[in-house]
């Protein structure tokens, strides 16, 4: 008898995903423990592996395709074989809405100067090709099957046809699942929070001198030493002293985390971003966060994170400086306080007091510090003096 599978329980709450791409076709051979497809949930991106060794006989749930746990996606069993009624292709109860449209679509459609049979057609696929005015027929479809995917319609939108000439000309990049995310969590942000902004500049003299005096000693122990755990240090610093920061804003009032668990925003290149969580930070020797941010980062960059790793963050970290930028207004990840972003490093003139009060002007690592929080929990006194919380953690490291 055929082998179901199903979809997985990634982590506790995860309900959903989204299968982002099949690795094999129907027809292809699998040997069990073999990855079959990639899904995604919370922005994380993870292959699920075959259940079984053989064939694929069927795949019930496509590309793009919202599905919850226990959903069937597809069958894996013998050459030749068929798939009785007790295991046949029968939609689950618990499908989404989505991929019920998809299956009830009509293989045959009108597209523009005939009928041509090219399988199903998802709804953003018609969508795309109506507002724009795309014949279908003359496009090849790469999906399961010979399917026309989105992609495919997009492709042929660049190119040169009098049918897709327009006053403004241009060219439709597709948008994946987690851009998608990203524009919806942070316009959600937005339009939920009112954002305010506080800068507060920081010499990193005292900090420079400690990573260059303990950067080998960390390297042995097999922790690269990145001045992104000591801002996480001082974030964490900064919010035992003042824990309405560590919070987030509810009906029933203002609920104060007895966790202090820091979210780091990760760029993933063209893909996006990810923000695992360091929890406990505040619990965490400078050591123990190090080594933290080496080995989240690693995962993020190589899709090798857990759903749960990208969940229960307190507050968040973004280190905007990377490329240059001094500072910046970052946008809270909901349903946060705050976040505080980096700007870079750089040495500038400063002037400097000695301790008989004469002033004298200087080169010093600089940094600005742009904290955004949310004005329904913290106004402007309270902000700040989180914020000198951490640039005095900063300023006087040992």
């Amino acid at each position: 008898m055929a082998t179901k599978v199903l979809v997985p329980r990634l982590g506790e709450g995860v309900d959903e995903l989204t299968i982002v791409k099949w690795l094999k076709n129907e027809g292809d051979p699998v040997k069990e423990m073999e990855s079959l497809l990639e899904v995604e949930t919370d922005k994380v991106i993870t292959e699920i592996p075959s259940p079984a060794t053989g064939i694929v006989l069927k795949i019930a749930m496509l590309e793009n395709t919202t599905v919850r746990v226990g959903d069937i996606m597809a069958w894996i069993g013998q050459a030749g074989e068929s798939l009785s009624k007790s295991s046949g292709p029968v939609p689950n109860s618990s499908v989404s809405n989505r991929q019920k449209t998809v299956t009830h679509v009509t293989p045959q459609l009108n597209r523009g100067n005939g009928t041509r049979e090219r399988g199903f057609l998802s709804p953003v696929v018609r969508k795309i090709a109506t507002e724009h005015n795309v014949d279908l027929s003359h496009i090849q479809g790469t999906g399961l099957n010979g399917r026309i995917t989105k992609q495919d319609v997009l492709t042929s939108l660049e190119q040169p046809t009098e049918a897709h000439d327009t006053e403004r000309r241009g060219t439709i990049l597709p948008v994946t699942t987690i851009r998608k995310q990203i524009a919806e969590r942070m316009q959600q942000s937005k339009q939920k929070a009112p954002h305010v902004l506080t800068v507060m500049e920081v010499e990193m003299s005292k900090v420079a001198a400690h990573r260059s005096a303990n950067k080998a000693a960390f390297s042995a122990d097999g922790a690269n030493l990145t001045y992104t755990a000591y801002f996480i240090a001082a974030i964490a610093a900064g919010l035992k002293a003042f824990p309405l920061v560590n919070s987030s804003w509810t009906e029933q009032g203002i609920l104060v985390y007895t966790e202090v668990n820091v979210g780091m925003a990760t760029s993933l290149g063209e893909e996006g971003l990810i923000v695992p969580v360091l929890r406990r930070a505040d619990e965490l020797s400078l050591l123990g966060i190090a080594r933290s941010v080496n080995d989240l980062a690693a995962r993020a960059r190589s899709h090798k994170l857990l759903p749960e790793e990208v969940r229960g963050g307190t507050f968040t970290l973004t280190n905007h400086g990377i490329s240059g930028s001094l500072f910046a207004m970052p946008i809270i990840n909901q349903p946060q306080c705050g976040i505080l972003g980096v700007g870079v490093i750089q040495k500038r003139p400063v002037v400097v007091s000695d301790a008989a009060g004469n002033d004298a002007i200087a080169i010093r690592p600089m940094v600005y510090l742009s904290f955004v929080f949310d004005h329904r929990i913290l106004d402007g006194a309270s902000a700040d003096w989180f914020l000198a919380k951490v640039k005095e953690t900063l300023d006087n490291w040992v």
